[in-house]
């Protein structure tokens, strides 16, 4: 299993906290119903996992371990949800029985995985016949912004080069439906959506965040641990994001490629 580069720091948690079904699972929202059973690989702070237990009968949330599963239990106990239960799991060799769940649903996921393809054949097979597996990933190689900060370039050759290092794939969505295809599955729906960033408040949050990311987050460590990059470049590249944000011209494009497979 890859290590996960993010971490869960407060910056990382603040990104993770704002997602939702219509923001980051809109492609799957029709195939929910009040008899689905779902389950969700990686359900990090939870909130897309509420948000499915709202729709679904019931679902299942995991994670790699106790300290990450407890952000997404701690949410549901905070908001009386009751139809979710809890499971540390490794997504290349899943605990479930064969054909558990009618959807099984991975978001950001992938990308972070030693073995996409192996993760996606697991979760074929503890999905029903006819049922759904669906993930979601950003691709990094496909972010795109104004105005052309050269340190952002820099951050992005960093996070990459980081996300690698640890095993992941930051370029993961473009390759889904590689990797669905390598899994076994013939019948996928391929499609894309975006995140983008352009007012002064989402500007605020975006950058803000990336900013204190780059500073205090698990990639980090990892960035000057492993010699990639100083302090002192880090606190540059900090310094290039809140600059990014106070611009009135900023914008920024998050891409997502997305795939729904039938099992």
């Amino acid at each position: 299993m890859a290590t996960y580069t993010h971490g869960h720091h407060d910056s990382v948690l603040r990104s993770h906290n704002t997602r939702n079904v219509s923001n980051s699972a809109a492609y799957l929202a029709p195939h929910l119903t009040a008899t689905t059973r779902l389950l969700d690989i990686g359900a990090g702070p939870g909130t897309i996992t509420i948000d499915f237990a709202n729709r679904a009968a019931h679902v299942t949330a995991t994670e790699i371990n106790a300290d990450a599963l407890g952000l997404s239990r701690a949410l549901a106990a905070e908001r009386g949800v009751t139809n979710i239960d809890f499971s540390i799991e490794d997504v290349h060799t899943l605990s479930f029985s064969d054909g558990a769940f009618d959807v099984v649903h991975a978001h950001q996921v992938l990308q972070h995985v030693a073995d996409p393809v192996q993760a996606l054949r697991e979760m074929r097979r503890v999905t029903k016949p006819g049922g759904i597996v669906a993930a979601r990933d950003a691709d990094y190689a496909g972010f795109i912004w104004f105005p052309l900060l050269p340190e952002l370039d820099e951050w992005l050759q960093l996070y990459r080069a980081a996300a690698r290092a640890n095993g992941g794939e930051p370029d993961a969505g473009r390759r889904l439906f590689a990797w669905a295809r390598a899994a076994g599955f013939t019948e996928i729906e391929a499609t894309a959506s975006t995140w983008c960033y352009a007012t002064e408040a989402e500007r605020e949050w975006w950058g803000g965040m990336w900013a204190d990311r780059i500073l205090h987050s698990a990639l980090a460590e990892q960035l000057t641990a492993a010699g990639m990059a100083t302090d002192a470049d880090l606190r540059r590249i900090s310094a290039a994001w809140r600059a990014w944000a106070s611009d009135g011209d900023g914008w920024y494009l998050v891409p997502h490629g997305e795939i729904l497979c039938r099992a």
